[in-house]
């Protein structure tokens, strides 16, 4: 099998298959590109959420999501950086080691971006959350920032985490043991 078939906020789509380990494969779920399926996502994730003031997300694939749903909501949003740009002054960081990703990385927002998070409500948003390292990450980075954690949600969860009652979730994805 080199991919597995799911429906997505009643849309149909392929996920392929990609390796992370000797033992295990994972359904890739990008929306990069894909404006159908990240409208439709953002609309039934904003319905199962708490109200917020704002949607925090990782860099990169997050991105989509978190923009979708602050444009169909609350009109404002913040992402996490992967390195810290020439503009970003006195940035807060946290270190997370993701499944998709083979080095630990760190997360940064810069200070003005971290000080409009402060005293909000906050949704945290991603893609799909399997370990939960990258959403601990965002979580320690909003505690930091001074805003208050009202949410956390992703389109999919992964394996374990779609066990998990702290995160809201459209989809349960299964992983692929080899």
């Amino acid at each position: 099998m080199d991919s597995y078939k799911m429906t997505i906020a009643g849309l149909e789509r392929e996920l392929p298959l990609c390796s992370v380990s000797d033992t295990l494969d994972i359904a890739a779920f990008v929306m990069f590109g894909d404006v159908e399926i990240t409208e439709a996502v953002s609309a039934a994730l904003l319905a199962k959420c708490p109200e917020h003031d704002i949607v925090v997300t990782a860099e990169a694939k997050g991105i989509p999501l978190c923009y979708e749903i602050a444009r169909q909501g609350c009109r404002d949003y913040e992402i996490a950086r992967k390195s810290i740009k020439t503009y970003d002054k006195n940035p807060i960081s946290f270190e997370v080691k993701s499944i998709t990703t083979n080095a630990v990385q760190r997360l940064y927002l810069a200070k003005e971006r971290a000080d409009r998070i402060k005293g909000k409500r906050v949704l945290i948003v991603d893609d799909v959350i399997s370990t939960g390292a990258s959403l601990y990450v965002l979580e320690e980075l909003v505690k930091q920032a001074g805003g208050i954690i009202v949410g956390k949600a992703a389109v999919l969860a992964e394996g374990d985490a779609a066990e998990r009652n702290d995160i809201i979730y459209l989809e349960k994805l299964p992983l692929f043991p080899k």
